[in-house]
């Protein structure tokens, strides 16, 4: 059984979630904001073995608890290469939204489109979506009882990824969304980047910033 259990993580309300084979007690965990404590509570108590800690993007808000997460847990730390820059300019994200500059975890291999991750019986893809930032990815898996993807701030309920940050190109998170997440199935869960979640379909048809 594939287990999802996402959670909102400071400094911004990041949604953090762990993902686990129940059978293998494998895990991935994607987007490990700025709560070690917290991430490591929750996977003590489930008795997992980390096998990745993957980013939708290398905002500060998503990769603050990354290198402490790593050092407890000794699983690979992997962010897509088009945000690398962001990544080596974590300290100055910190000094534009006033938060101490997270320590850099050790990077393991480039996340790839179209390459499948896998922990246990859990298979999550890779996708591809740039605008948000250059690197974004969104990551897509089926549980047993529905098909989900984490978008990060690619797509919201009701609303889009901003764009005015570096290396955001409105146009292009347009291209992404219709081109890659909605032709996904409508019942495809959408975990957001913050917030609630939603869904493919719901998105397809009331998004204002989806409109034709």
């Amino acid at each position: 059984m594939i287990h999802v259990e996402t959670f909102a993580v400071p400094p911004l309300g990041c949604n953090c979630s762990v993902l686990i084979d129940d059978v293998s007690k494998e895990a991935i965990v994607v987007d490990p904001g700025g709560d070690a404590p917290g991430i490591l509570r929750r996977l003590t108590a489930r008795g997992v073995t980390v096998k990745a800690l993957v980013h939708t993007h290398t905002h500060i808000d998503h990769v603050g608890a990354t290198s402490a997460v790593q050092q407890a847990t000794g699983a690979a730390a992997r962010i897509h290469e088009g945000d690398l820059f962001l990544y080596e300019m974590l300290h100055v994200q910190g000094q534009m939204i006033g938060v101490p500059t997270p320590p850099r975890a050790e990077l393991d291999a480039f996340l790839r489109d179209g390459e499948v991750l896998t922990a246990g019986a859990l298979s999550l893809e890779v996708i591809h979506t740039p605008g948000h930032t250059p690197g974004s990815v969104c990551f897509r898996c089926k549980t047993d009882a529905e098909e989900v993807v984490f978008a990060g701030d690619t797509l919201f309920a009701g609303s889009i990824g901003r764009t005015d940050l570096w290396g955001g190109d409105h146009g292009q998170i347009l291209r992404s969304i219709r081109n890659r997440l909605l032709s996904l199935p409508d019942e495809t869960v959408v975990i957001t980047g913050h917030d609630r979640a939603t869904t493919v379909g719901r998105e397809r048809r009331s998004n204002p910033f989806l409109r034709a």
